[in-house]
């Protein structure tokens, strides 16, 4: 290695070209990279999509579901299965264990849904496909004054024109049903022309077709014989034949039904600030960039408006302002963060020794980004926090390392010796504590969870930096501070550092020595003090005058109402319904605009879409950017919530404004005894109504439609009847059938076949319906069935193979502290239902599983983290008694990782915990350094008590200085108030506060515990052997250099 550096220093033209490819492909790789919220993740999540016309959720569960989860059971690679059985429909959804295949898993899936040969008859195929993870990029409103099909063609022609942009492929439209050629008959008319549904239809497929009758080979020509008689349109269908009559009458279609081109039952509306709107939604894939396509879609919505057209197209919300926000912010605290390191650096060290070290910054970063564009690493929140974290660090190697080159230059020797001596001298230490660091962040690459899987960015980006600063530090910096000025005997400090110097030299030898030496004198004592700083911190947490939480509160800009009425509601009531939240909203919004100064409306924008059931509906309201609204969104919806009060027949109402990482408080209810999971829920909501701490509790099991039971007659049996063909024919009459499918420009369009809305609105019509019997006669189907009315069930959940009641709430203050919250839960409600309902068990979902994932992913890798920060380290000293002393000093940080969360009135959270583990790393490089100087000393034949003071003292500036400069480069983000920053303070606070203490630690306690440690060793050999040994001779250096000897 000494070799190496020599040839570096001797020849700094090689490094320099070194630094200039690691400058240019750096530039290449960050003009690579693209741009998104948070870090790109594969998807994990496979579904099984099932239809299966006309069936109850019970039928679904029980013909489809559950053949599927049993065998689905036992498939290696699968984490959990969750279900949902509907009404026509099911799903499936299987996540996939992490470090899987995950084609070979979802193949592994559609094999065993393909083994199942028992499903019922009426069932379509089933639809298996790894669910695309696709973030919002920016939405449209289209309006005018103009009908429903014309908006929807103008939607269409956008969406075609959007698609044809490079880089966009994802987009969605809302607001309207799919169309359908409707054919809606009367009974009279059916009785009056002795025809059934059945023949209808039959009749409709045998005529509506293009079919080929083969070829007419004559001897000149070849011909082809085929008949054209598809029709797309409802008018095209009157004429078609349903009957001839003996008489010679022929009926059609027309004469029978109302045939019409129309809209499916199924709600869709949407309105744009109270105009029918049709909204467009645009994605994008993992393979996509966010900001590319903003920008391309905003230049469309420029261009379409310039067009004399009757429509207008109106941008609704643009994920590319939040996350240039977010950029722009991060970005303006990384630039100030590293002009306070470079200003420390100028203040604390040589100014031109500042310079070059500085220099290892942009060639750090230049040479992550080099890599980061090859593995496709993106921009965004988490990697430029990364850069945030690391900026203070990476010089800290670069100090080291030239304070040390200055060190040995101010005793005498050459530049060219000093800065190979200098250099060799610390490049052990220095390059273990950069591997400790690059240890610890490569814990977030095994973290499982949503949290665990945004840190990934965020340790590559310190990994990478790192490693490239030490290859800068340890070849490129001796070179230049050897062969600049910066050493030169001739060159005067200035002012400031003649002024700097006095001031770190008084501050040392007047503050620091002074309390340095009385803790040595004194060991107990500094002990003492600084174990009950650690235990007040615990106590303080335990008390609750530190919060805790899962996951930090994530502002947004947008606030989604969801609604859900009565099952059966009408689409019409349950728009009313949402008009009130709507007009709430804008009262709202006019009472926050007065009490401002600027008079700036807060919400921007409302939109409000019924669907996708009758009963369900939800208001979007977009607000004001976060930096110039300045009020937390929870404030908004607590005075919406006032605004509207109670809404009448709503079953759940939920005042969200979204979350990342799950529910604050969801508990799923698991058991196949469906009644006593009803009771455990109600029972469950009713103790959670009780807690002031939680609001907007809600559940999965909702009531459905209210239902007709049929039940025949003994006379239906008697007349050969039987349940499947009376119940069949009601079927056809009042749910429909498909005739066909067709398609019409770039629609599917149903061809669908029922009673008219006349022949179906009451059970009187139901009662009244004519049964027709194989001899022509015709029975009501009162006289062969009775009725009854019961609620129905909307849905049924599955977890792991059982029933699933999921209850859910939100927290009344989103920073309060969820794990203080899900604890009183967890002891004094759930021990309580359990007891009641033996049958029933309980799963925490939500913040609390991805807590649990993450934790559990911690304990399984964090023991190899530390046995390999261990073997790093006893590599390094050579010595198990001076790596346990370091080792000890780790949890002390904790320290200040508490005070900081207490000053700032921050819960700790994961990301805290996140800085914990980065503080791990740090804290370790300053003792390395500070423990290497003093085996050095002691290798000089230096006293052990003044090789432990001196050794302190001369890494007093060093330590000192890398402390700060890391400081420094989070204290901007630290006190940056901008609502968009306050989810990335926490982990901040852990690294800035957890080494503030770590400094004090590292420069007072460590030399205390390396005395203690000297003592402990010294009487253990007393105790053995009789003999107390010199101070000195127990040390590992002395034993290394007695060795050499």
């Amino acid at each position: 290695m000494r070799k190496l550096i020599e040839y570096f220093i001797k020849y700094p033209v090689n490094g320099n070209i070194i630094l200039v490819l690691i400058l240019i492909f750096g530039y290449f790789g960050l003009s690579s990279m693209m741009t998104t919220f948070f870090p790109e993740m594969e998807s994990r999540v496979a579904l099984v999509q099932v239809m299966y016309p006309g069936a109850s959720p019970e039928e679904v569960e029980e013909g489809v579901i559950l053949k599927i989860e049993n065998n689905l059971k036992g498939l290696s690679g699968i984490e959990r299965i969750s279900s949902i059985s509907n009404e026509n429909t099911g799903t499936v959804t299987v996540e996939i264990q992490k470090g899987f295949d995950i084609g070979k898993v979802l193949q592994d899936i559609k094999n065993a849904v393909d083994r199942i040969n028992s499903f019922p008859v009426d069932m379509e195929p089933p639809v298996i496909f790894l669910s695309e993870m696709r973030d919002f990029t920016i939405s449209l409103a289209l309006k005018g004054d103009v009908s429903l099909k014309i908006l929807k063609k103008y939607a269409q022609k956008i969406e075609t024109d959007l698609l044809a942009l490079d880089g966009i492929s994802k987009l969605t439209i809302d607001g309207y049903p799919n169309e359908e050629i409707s054919i809606r008959f009367k009974e009279d008319a059916l009785d009056a022309y002795n025809l059934t549904l059945d023949q209808v239809v039959r009749a409709i497929q045998a005529d509506n077709l293009n079919m080929t009758g083969g070829m007419i080979k004559g001897v000149d020509e070849e011909l082809l014989v085929r008949a054209y008689s598809k029709k797309y349109t409802a008018d095209d269908l009157k004429p078609t034949v349903i009957k001839a009559t003996s008489d010679g009458r022929i009926v059609r279609l027309g004469d029978v039904a109302t045939v019409t081109d129309t809209w499916e039952e199924s709600p869709s509306k949407t309105y744009f600030n109270g105009v029918r709107s049709v909204v467009i939604t645009v994605n994008k894939t993992i393979s996509e960039d966010l900001l590319a396509i903003s920008a391309k879609v905003r230049g469309y919505v420029d261009e379409f408006n310039v067009k004399d057209s009757p429509v207008e197209l109106s941008i609704v919300r643009d994920g590319a302002v939040i996350l240039r926000a977010r950029i722009d912010l991060l970005t303006s605290n990384g630039m100030f963060g590293a002009t306070l390191v470079l200003v420390f650096l100028a203040l604390f060290l040589n100014m031109r020794l500042a310079l070059w070290v500085a220099l290892g910054i942009p060639v750090s970063f230049m040479g992550m980004f080099m890599i980061a564009g090859m593995i496709g690493l993106t921009i965004n929140v988490m990697s430029l926090f990364g850069m945030i974290l690391v900026v203070g660090i990476l010089v800290d190697d670069g100090i080291v390392i030239a304070e040390n080159i200055f060190s040995h230059h101010e005793r005498g020797k050459s530049n060219l010796i000093a800065a190979i001596d200098g250099t060799m001298e610390v490049l052990p230490a220095v390059f273990s504590a950069i591997m400790t660091t690059v240890v610890v962040f490569a814990i977030f690459f095994f973290l499982d969870g949503r949290m665990g899987e945004f840190m990934s960015d965020m340790a590559f980006v310190v990994i990478s930096t790192l490693l490239f600063s030490l290859v800068e530090g340890g070849f490129i910096l001796p070179a230049h501070i050897a062969h600049s000025k910066a050493l030169s005997k001739t060159l005067k400090p200035n002012k400031v550092e003649i002024i700097m110097g006095h001031f770190l030299q008084n501050l040392r030898d007047k503050v620091y020595k002074p309390i340095l030496e009385y803790s040595i004198k004194h060991k107990t004592i500094a002990l003492a003090v600084i174990t009950v700083l650690l235990f007040t911190v615990f106590g303080a947490i335990k008390g609750g005058f530190i919060r805790t939480t899962f996951f930090p509160f994530i502002d947004r800009d947008n606030i989604t109402i969801s609604i859900e009425m009565d099952a059966g509601t009408p689409a019409d009531i349950t728009e009313q319904r949402l008009r009130v939240i709507e007009e709430a909203t804008w009262i709202v919004n006019q009472q926050f605009k007065e009490e401002r100064k600027d008079h700036l409306d807060i919400v921007t924008s409302v939109q409000l879409s019924v669907g996708p059931s009758t009963h369900a509906g939800s208001i979007k309201i977009v607000l004001l950017d976060g930096e110039s609204r300045n009020l937390p969104t929870f404030s908004i919806t607590s005075a919406l919530r006032k605004q509207v009060g109670p809404i009448l027949g709503a079953q759940k109402v939920s005042y969200g404004v979204g979350g990342n990482f799950g529910m604050p408080v969801s508990i799923s209810l698991l058991g196949n005894d469906f009644n006593e999971l009803q009771s455990a829920k109600e029972k469950l909501k009713a103790d959670l109504s009780e807690l002031s701490a939680i609001k907007d509790i809600v559940d999965n099991d909702q009531q459905g439609l209210r239902e007709v039971k049929i039940t025949l007659k003994d006379k239906a049996y008697l007349l050969g009847l039987n349940l499947r063909d009376v119940v069949s024919k009601v079927r056809q009459g009042f749910f429909g059938m498909e005739v066909q499918r067709l398609q019409r420009g770039l629609d599917e369009v149903k061809v669908w076949v029922n009673y008219g809305q006349d022949d179906r609105s009451s059970i009187g019509k139901l009662e009244n319906m004519k049964i027709r019997m194989n001899d022509g006669r015709e029975i009501p189907l009162k006289e062969i069935a009775t009725f009854q009315m019961e609620r129905g069930i909307l849905g049924i959940n599955h977890l792991d193979g059982k029933r699933e009641v999921r209850v859910e709430a939100e927290m009344t203050n989103p920073t309060a502290s969820v794990t203080d919250v899900m604890s009183d839960i967890k002891t004094n409600v759930i021990p309580e239902i359990l007891t009641h309902y033996p049958s029933v068990s309980v799963s925490y979902e939500g913040q609390s599983r991805q807590s649990a994932k993450m934790g559990a992913s911690v304990a399984r890798v964090f023991p190899i983290i530390l046995i390999l920060m261990l073997s790093i380290i006893v590599f390094t000293f050579r010595s198990f008694a001076q790596t346990l002393i370091i080792f000890l000093m780790l949890p002390l940080g904790f320290i200040g990782v508490g005070l900081g969360h207490f000053i700032h009135n921050n819960a700790i959270s994961a990301l805290s915990a996140y800085g914990i583990l980065a503080l791990v790393g740090i804290m370790v490089n300053d003792a390395l350094v500070l423990v290497t100087t003093f085996n050095n000393l002691i290798k000089e034949g230096m006293p052990f008590i003044e090789a432990v003071k001196t050794a302190a003292l001369s890494r007093f500036r060093a330590i000192l200085l890398t402390s700060l400069t890391t400081i420094a480069g989070l204290g901007p983000l630290i006190l940056e108030k901008s609502l968009q920053a306050q989810f990335l303070i926490p982990m901040a606070i852990s690294v800035a506060y957890g080494l503030l203490i770590a400094t004090l630690i590292t420069l007072v306690i460590l030399p205390v515990s390396i005395v203690i440690m000297n003592d402990l060793k010294r009487l253990l050999i007393r105790m053995w052997t009789g003999v107390w040994p010199t101070p000195e001779s127990v040390e590992p250096a002395y034993k290394e250099l007695q060795e050499q000897i």
